[in-house]
C-alpha cells in the first residue's frame, strides 16, 4: 500500500495544481470543482479495479460478490473543492461476503493514508431506504447519489426503490425540513447575507442555499441537472443563467479559499479577501480598493441567490408545497371571505397572503406605483408577492430622474421611512428588489459595498438600514433597558423626520476619495428638499451627517473630566435639540455596526458626555472657574469623611494635583482614599472591581512612580488577553502614581 498511496498522492497533487492553474487563468469555479471531482472518481475507480481484479479476485459470480461504489452529498453532485470531504456510500447486496468487506476496507484505508477526509457508509439497499425514511440528512445524501464504479444494476435498483418509496412520500414535509434546516444554518452563521466575513458555503446567499434549491427541485421535479429546472418550469431561462453565474462565482471563491489556506476553510476572512481579489483579477478604481470591489460583487451575488430562493419558494407555494409566512397567514384569516381588494390601495390586492398587483401594466402606466407597492406592504404588514417583485425588477429602468424628483413618489418614500412600525424591513425589501438604489442613486453607489476593516460587520447599505431600524426600536420603547437616556429623550425631540433621514444617509458617501462626512453633508443638502423636508430640517440632517462621529469620538478618545473637552464639544453642537438628535444617532450607529460592538461602557461614556454638555447648552454653569471647581470637588470629598483636622485636610488635598479632583468622581475618590491609607509606605497595592452594566473590569494600581510604568501595566494586561477600554493616570505630589 505505501507505494500505491505515494503514487495516488502525487496524482492528486498534480490534479489540484492543474486545477488551480486553470482557475487562475479562466476564473471558472464550476469547472475547477468538476475537474477535482473527476480526478477523485478516477482514483476511486483505480483502487476498486486493483482491489477486485488483483488483490481480492472473485472466486464466483454469486450475488454476494457484487457491490456499487456511490458518491453522495456534495461529491454526489460531481463537484469538489480542494479541501472538501469525500462522501462515499458502498451499496452492498443483502448478503455480503468477507471479500466485499476487504475491498471496502482497502479503498478506505488507502484514501485515509492519502490524508483525505472520507465520510462513508456501507449499507444494503433495504437499509438505505429504511434510514432515508427517518433521517433527513441521509435522505438528502441519497437524493444526490451518483454512480462511480462497481455493479450498475445494484445502483439502478437503489435509485428506482428510492424514487418509488421515498420521493413518493410527503413532499411537503421534505420541503419544510429543508427550508427549516436552511433557517437554522443561517442563524448559526449569521442572519444577514451582508456580513463582511461571510461563510461561502453555509452563509446566507452561499453555495448551500443554491444546493437547497437544487435538492428541493430535484425532489419535486425529478431533475438531475440545473438545465432541466428551466425545462420543467421551476425557473425561467434568465433565472437559470443567474443560477449558473452565482454558482460559478461562489465555486471560484471557495476553491481559491481552499487553495490559499491549504485546507477546507469556508470563512472568507479579512486576511484572505485581498489575495482572492487579486487572484480573481479585481483592480481598484473610483475610490474603491480592489478588495472592496471584489466583496461588492460577492454581496451582489449573494443577493441574487436570495432572489432565486424567493422565486422558487413562490413556485412551491403556488403548488401548495410550502406554507405561506405566518404574518401573511394571519392577514389572510383577517380577510377571509374577502376577494383580496384593498380599500386604501385600489391597484393592489392580497393573493395568497402576499401583496400582489391587480394589473401587469401598473408600473408602466404609473411608475410611482413601484414606490407605492412598498408603502402599502408596510401599511398592511405583509410581504410583496414574488410575481410583483419579478415584474418590479424588469421595470426598474422606469425609475427615471423624473420619478426620482416626483413630489408624490418622495412623499410616499418619506412615509415608508418615518411612519411604519418596522421601516428597516420595508427598506431592506426595497433594497433587495433594487428599487432603493434606483430611487436614490447615491444610495445605489454604496449597495453591497463593504468597509475593509475589523470594526464593521455589515456592508454599508445594510448598516444604514439597520441604523434606521434601531432608531425605530428606540422610539417604540423596545430598547429602553439598553438605552435609557436615548429612549427617554426621544419623545422630546422636535425634528423626528430629521433623525430618520440622517440615520439612512449618514454613511451614504462612503467609498469616495473625500471624507465621507463632508461629502455626505453635501448629498443631504441636495436630497432632503427632494424628500420634502423643510429648510431647517435639511440643515439639521446635513449637520448630523457632517458630525455623526463627533459624539462617539469625543466620548471614547477625549478626557471627559477635562472641562475644555466639554466646552469644545458644546461649541460644535450649539443647541440642546442637536445634542438630543446626535445622541440618538450615535447610539443607533454604534449598535448597527454589528453584534458585540455596543457595550455598557460606551453607553456610560455617551451619557456622561450628554450630562456634562446639557447644562452648558441649556444656559447652565459655563462661568465657574477651574479654581472654584477644584475647591468644590474637595469640599464634597471632605464632607463625606468625618474626623479630619484642618491640617489633615490641607495635606490630603495637596497630595493630589488639580486634574485628579476635576477628573475623578466622588465615589472613586473615596475608594482611592481607602486604598491609599491602607497602603504601606512606598509599596504597590491594587484593587479590582467589576461593573456588569458597563461590562468593564477596573484595575486600580497605587505604586511608586517610575519611567515606563504605564507601558509595563498595559503590556501585562494585553499579554493576559485583556482588552483595554480606557486608562486614567495620576501622579501625586509625594512621588506615587495612581
Amino acid at each position: 500500500r505505501p507505494g500505491i498511496v505515494a503514487h495516488l498522492k502525487s496524482v492528486l497533487q498534480s490534479a489540484k495544481h492543474n486545477a488551480e492553474r486553470r482557475l487562475l487563468q479562466d476564473g471558472n469555479g464550476t469547472a475547477c470543482a468538476k475537474s477535482l471531482s473527476l480526478c477523485e472518481d478516477a482514483i476511486i475507480r483505480s483502487l476498486f479495479d486493483l482491489a477486485t481484479e488483483t488483490i481480492f479476485p472473485a472466486r464466483s459470480n454469486a450475488d454476494s460478490e457484487v457491490m456499487a461504489v456511490v458518491a453522495v452529498g456534495g461529491y454526489g453532485r460531481g463537484t469538489l473543492a480542494p479541501g472538501s470531504d469525500i462522501d462515499l456510500l458502498f451499496v452492498l447486496p443483502d448478503r455480503q461476503s468477507e471479500r466485499i468487506q476487504n475491498i471496502v476496507e482497502f479503498i478506505l484505508y488507502t484514501l485515509w493514508d492519502m490524508r483525505q477526509k472520507v465520510g462513508h457508509a456501507t449499507r444494503s439497499i433495504e437499509e438505505c431506504i429504511r434510514l432515508a425514511r427517518t433521517d433527513n440528512t441521509i435522505l438528502t445524501a441519497t437524493l444526490e447519489a451518483r454512480f462511480i464504479c462497481g455493479n450498475p444494476a445494484l445502483f439502478k435498483r437503489l435509485v428506482r426503490e428510492f424514487r418509488s418509496d421515498i420521493v413518493a412520500m410527503d413532499t411537503k414535509a421534505f420541503v419544510a425540513d429543508k427550508l427549516a434546516e436552511r433557517d437554522m444554518r443561517h442563524h448559526k452563521t449569521g442572519e444577514s447575507r451582508y456580513l463582511v466575513e461571510p461563510d461561502v458555503k453555509d452563509g446566507k446567499g452561499g453555495l448551500r442555499d443554491l444546493n437547497t434549491l437544487f435538492w428541493i427541485a430535484k425532489f419535486l421535479y425529478a431533475t438531475n441537472s440545473t438545465d432541466e429546472l428551466a425545462k420543467k418550469g421551476a425557473f425561467s431561462r434568465e433565472e437559470l443563467t443567474i443560477f449558473k453565474k452565482c454558482e460559478n462565482f461562489l465555486w471560484a471563491v471557495r476553491c481559491h479559499l481552499h487553495f490559499i489556506s491549504g485546507r477546507g476553510n469556508d470563512r472568507l476572512s479579512f486576511d484572505r479577501q485581498s489575495e482572492i481579489a487579486e487572484r480573481l483579477g479585481y483592480k481598484g478604481h473610483a475610490g474603491l480598493r480592489h478588495v472592496e470591489r471584489f466583496m461588492k460583487h460577492y454581496f451582489l451575488v449573494a443577493k441574487d441567490v436570495g432572489n432565486l430562493t424567493r422565486i422558487l419558494c413562490a413556485s412551491l407555494e403556488a403548488r401548495q408545497m410550502k406554507d405561506v409566512p405566518a404574518l401573511s397567514r394571519t392577514l389572510r384569516r383577517v380577510r377571509s371571505g374577502d376577494s383580496g381588494n384593498l380599500a386604501d390601495a385600489p391597484g393592489f390586492r392580497i393573493d395568497g397572503g402576499r401583496l400582489a398587483l391587480r394589473s401587469a401594466v401598473m408600473f408602466s402606466q404609473d411608475p410611482v406605483n413601484m414606490i407605492r407597492l412598498f408603502a402599502v406592504a408596510g401599511r398592511h404588514g405583509t410581504e410583496a408577492h414574488p410575481d410583483a417583485l419579478k415584474l418590479l425588477r424588469k421595470s426598474l429602468p422606469l425609475i427615471s430622474k423624473n420619478i426620482c424628483s416626483d413630489p408624490e413618489a418622495n412623499a410616499i418614500f418619506l412615509e415608508i421611512l418615518t411612519q411604519g412600525s418596522e421601516p428597516d424591513v420595508i427598506l431592506r425589501m426595497m433594497n433587495e428588489a433594487g428599487v432603493l438604489g434606483r430611487f436614490i442613486p447615491e444610495f445605489g453607489r454604496i449597495v453591497a459595498m463593504m468597509q475593509f476593516n475589523m470594526y464593521h460587520h455589515y456592508t454599508v447599505d445594510e448598516h444604514l438600514i439597520r441604523t434606521v431600524g434601531i432608531v425605530s426600536s428606540i422610539e417604540r420603547g423596545e430598547l429602553t433597558e439598553d438605552h435609557p437616556l436615548a429612549a427617554s429623550i426621544f419623545p422630546t425631540i422636535t425634528s423626528r423626520k430629521a433623525i430618520y433621514v440622517a440615520a439612512l444617509l449618514h454613511d451614504i458617501a462612503k467609498g469616495r476619495k473625500e471624507d465621507h462626512s463632508v461629502a455626505g453633508e453635501r448629498i443631504a443638502l441636495e436630497l432632503c428638499p427632494r424628500f420634502g423636508l423643510s429648510r431647517s430640517e435639511t440643515e439639521t440632517v446635513a449637520w448630523l451627517i457632517r458630525h455623526h462621529l463627533l459624539m462617539s469620538e469625543t466620548a471614547q478618545m477625549r478626557d471627559l473630566n477635562d472641562f475644555k473637552t466639554i466646552l469644545d464639544f458644546a461649541g460644535v453642537v450649539q443647541s440642546l435639540e442637536r445634542l438630543k438628535l446626535l445622541l440618538i444617532l450615535t447610539v443607533a450607529d454604534i449598535r448597527a455596526v454589528g453584534p458585540g460592538v455596543w457595550n455598557g461602557w460606551k453607553g456610560q461614556l455617551l451619557r456622561t458626555l450628554y450630562a456634562e454638555a446639557e447644562p452648558i447648552l441649556s444656559g447652565g454653569h459655563t462661568a465657574i472657574s477651574r479654581r472654584d471647581r477644584v475647591a468644590d470637588a474637595q469640599d464634597r470629598f471632605f464632607e463625606s469623611i468625618s474626623g479630619w483636622s484642618r491640617e489633615e485636610k490641607i495635606a490630603y488635598a495637596a497630595r493630589h494635583y488639580d486634574a485628579y479632583w476635576l477628573s475623578v468622581s466622588l465615589d472613586k475618590q473615596l475608594k482611592h482614599h481607602t486604598l491609599i491609607t491602607n497602603a504601606p509606605p512606598k509599596t504597590m497595592i491594587t484593587s479590582v472591581e467589576t461593573d456588569a452594566f458597563t461590562a468593564i473590569t477596573e484595575l486600580t494600581v497605587y505604586t511608586p512612580d517610575h519611567p515606563r510604568l504605564l507601558a509595563l501595566i498595559t503590556g501585562a494586561c494585553a499579554a493576559a488577553g485583556a482588552n483595554i477600554a480606557g486608562a486614567q493616570i495620576f501622579t501625586t505630589t509625594d512621588g506615587m502614581a495612581l
